[in-house]
């Protein structure tokens, strides 16, 4: 996997304990809810991830962009399916949301280069 990709995992990984640390039990409602809204339901995961990925890049959260990204490398969606929902947020989010684009196309290349490496 690409650095970025390792140090983002990384940094989220080492994040999310220490907030489980805390004992906090919305925050702990909060991840609960976050991990079963992407379960399989109605709408298949794949369907989901790119829903989150759509509404993170509007949203412009780097971080949540990444996570969406990797989740819908890890279930199988290709470059041209995850690029297609990112032109679909920046016609949706405006011209604000190119720098983030940006990152995403950077953040996906690497998951693209670290694909065979895993």
């Amino acid at each position: 996997m690409g650095d970025i990709v390792k140090e983002f995992d990384d940094y989220r990984s080492r994040m999310n304990e220490r907030i489980m640390k805390d004992n906090n039990k919305i925050i702990k409602r909060i991840f609960n809810l976050d991990t079963n809204a992407y379960m399989p339901g109605a709408l298949d995961v794949k369907t989901k991830e790119l829903l989150g990925l759509v509404a993170s890049a509007v949203l412009r959260c780097d971080d949540c962009i990444k996570y969406h990204l990797e989740s819908c490398h890890k279930e199988g969606l290709t470059g041209e399916e995850v690029m297609e929902a990112m032109g679909i947020a920046t016609l949706v989010g405006g011209t604000i949301v190119i720098p983030h684009l940006r990152k995403a196309y950077e953040f996906w290349d690497a998951l693209e280069a670290g694909a065979g490496n895993s």
